[in-house]
């Protein structure tokens, strides 16, 4: 673990820029010292090159933040979609430059405007950004919390993590037991009432998502205690056999 000093040192990023994210949900650390200073992890720090590199494309932080909370956030496709931006931002860079070169040698009449186009950029950081954002689910995201306070969603927040809390405290049962799946209906039902219709297909890629091992599994553990996440997801796996079986047999 990195304290917020050495996580700013590391990634060339200011230690206010850091408390920032924080305070606006895009990137909380795993964990607080005994004095309750910051401590970033490996995982923090992925996060958070992943964010700099969105920034490096011209993403603006709400966009990074809503990208990374959609249900179909995936770090891989995302790492694929920043490398072909910047290779196309070093196009455009390497154009600007020659277009630089010829004017010093040729002069204006020698220039070429097109190297300052960056429609190609443009068009696949709007085609990158739709493929998290064009779903059903997203849409209703943000309509929903259109118009809320900073304040409104931490609210949220705070309830959401309240039941992964719960889930932390009967970890060691069954994830199929009735207690636990229980709160398998209470998760699913609080993510319909206070986010977006929570279908059984959107339920099970939250739950593998949760025990993925990136900020979700580490924000879920730091309030249910290690291994949450991963018992969140075989409570929710559990539900859903439950819930075909029983489909099938009616």
């Amino acid at each position: 673990m990195r304290t917020v000093k050495e996580a700013s040192e590391a990634c060339g990023v200011s230690i206010r820029t850091l408390q920032y994210y924080d305070g606006i949900g895009l990137l909380h650390p795993s964990g607080r010292t005994t004095s309750g200073y910051r401590l970033y992890s490996d995982e923090d720090l992925k996060s958070l090159c992943q964010i700099l590199l969105f920034r490096e494309v011209g993403f603006s932080l709400s966009d990074i933040k809503q990208m990374m909370i959609s249900p179909g956030f995936n770090e891989h496709e995302v790492l694929d979609q920043q490398i072909a931006l910047l290779k196309l931002k070093k196009d455009r860079i390497e154009a600007m430059i020659d277009m630089a070169c010829a004017m010093r040698i040729k002069g204006v009449s020698e220039m070429d405007f097109h190297a300052f186009d960056s429609s190609k950029i443009d068009d696949y950081a709007t085609k990158a950004k739709a493929m998290w954002q064009g779903t059903q689910a997203y849409q209703e995201f943000e309509k929903r919390h259109k118009g809320m306070t900073k304040a409104d969603e931490g609210r949220l927040a705070c309830g959401l993590m309240d039941i992964f809390r719960k889930f932390g405290s009967i970890r060691h049962r069954s994830p199929s037991s009735d207690e636990v799946q229980s709160l398998v209906v209470q998760l699913q039902s609080y993510i319909t009432e206070n986010y977006y219709t929570c279908t059984q297909e959107i339920l099970v890629s939250l739950g593998q998502m949760y025990a993925a091992g990136g900020a979700f599994t580490r924000n879920i553990d730091a309030v249910g205690g290690e291994g949450t996440a991963k018992f969140a997801n075989a409570a929710i796996q559990a539900y859903s056999h439950s819930r075909a079986a029983s489909t099938h047999m009616g």
